[in-house]
C-alpha cells in the first residue's frame, strides 16, 4: 500500500502534477515498517535530520538485532543506545562494521560520512559521571559535531576546570555532566557565555536520592543559560547540543 502511494507522488512529480517541495512534505510522514514488536519509523531522517535512536534497555538481543539490521538494510546510519556487549556481539554478526563504546554502552553503524562541523565540549564533574558523558559525547559525534571532552573538572577541585578557559572558550555548546551537588553547570554558566546542557546523574551517597538532588541544584541555578535534561540522559544532551550546534 505504502509503495504505492510512493509511486502515486513520483509520477505527480513526473507529470508536473506536484511540485518537488509538496512532495517531500507528503513522503515526510509516509508510514513505518511494522515488526510486530516494533514499528520502525525509516523516514524519521527525512523529518529530523537524523535517524531513530534505538533505545536498547528492556528489549531483547533478538529485538535488538532484528531492528538494528532493518535499519541498516535501509542505508541508514544506526546508533543504539543503553546496548549489552551480548546485544553488540549478536549485531556484529551480520554487520561487520557495527562498532561498540564500552564505557557509553552505546553501537553505531555509520553509513553515510558528515562533514564534522562547529564545536561541542562535553564535561564530567567526576570521572563517576564518565558513562554518561560519553553517552553525549558520542551521539554527538554520530550526528556530525566536532567533539571535545574535558573529563574530572569537578568543583571540589576548582582550579582544573579554570586550568582549561580556552576549552570552553572555543565551544560552541558546553554540555556538563554532574552528580553528587551538581553545582558544575552553574559554575561554568557564569564564567562564559555559551548554551549549557546540565545533565545530572544518579552518582553519589543517599541524601543525592539517586540523582535528585543534582537535578534540583540545575533547575535552580542562578546563572542564566542553562537548560536541564534527564537523571542520566546523555542522549539527549548529546541530541540537544547537535541541534543547537547546527
Amino acid at each position: 500500500m505504502y509503495e504505492q502511494k510512493i509511486k502515486k507522488i513520483m509520477q505527480e512529480v513526473s507529470n508536473k502534477k506536484l511540485k518537488i517541495g509538496e512532495a517531500i512534505k507528503k513522503l515526510k510522514f509516509l508510514p513505518f515498517e511494522d515488526l510486530g514488536f516494533a514499528k520502525i519509523d525509516h523516514h524519521r531522517a527525512l523529518r529530523k535530520g537524523f535517524p531513530e535512536v534505538v533505545f536498547c534497555q528492556n528489549k531483547t538481543t533478538e529485538q535488538i538485532v532484528n531492528i538494528v539490521r532493518k535499519m541498516a538494510n535501509n542505508n541508514s546510519d544506526v546508533l543504539a543506545t543503553r546496548a549489552t556487549e551480548e546485544m553488540f556481539n549478536e549485531v556484529k554478526k551480520h554487520i561487520k562494521n557495527a562498532q561498540y563504546n564500552k564505557i557509553s554502552k552505546t553501537i553505531i553503524i555509520q553509513k553515510n560520512i558528515k562533514q564534522k562541523k562547529g564545536k561541542i565540549l562535553v564535561l564530567s564533574a567526576g570521572t563517576s559521571d564518565i558513562n554518561v558523558a560519553e553517552e553525549a559525547a558520542i551521539v554527538a559525534e554520530a550526528m556530525g559535531n566536532n567533539v571535545e571532552r574535558l573529563y574530572d573538572v569537578g568543583v571540589a577541585g576548582l582550579h582544573r576546570l579554570l586550568s582549561n578557559k580556552e576549552k570552553l572558550s572555543d565551544a560552541n555548546v558546553i554540555v556538563i555532566v554532574a552528580g553528587m551537588d551538581g553545582v558544575l553547570p552553574s559554575v561554568v554558566s557564569g564564567l562564559v557565555g555559551k548554551p549549557i546542557i546540565a545533565v545530572p546523574t544518579s552518582v553519589g551517597y543517599g541524601a543525592s536520592f539517586k540523582g535528585i538532588a543534582p537535578l534540583l541544584t540545575m533547575l535552580n541555578s542562578c546563572s542564566p543559560g542553562v537548560v536541564v535534561v534527564n537523571i542520566d540522559n546523555g542522549f539527549g544532551a548529546g541530541y540537544f547540543a547537535s541541534l543547537i550546534n547546527r
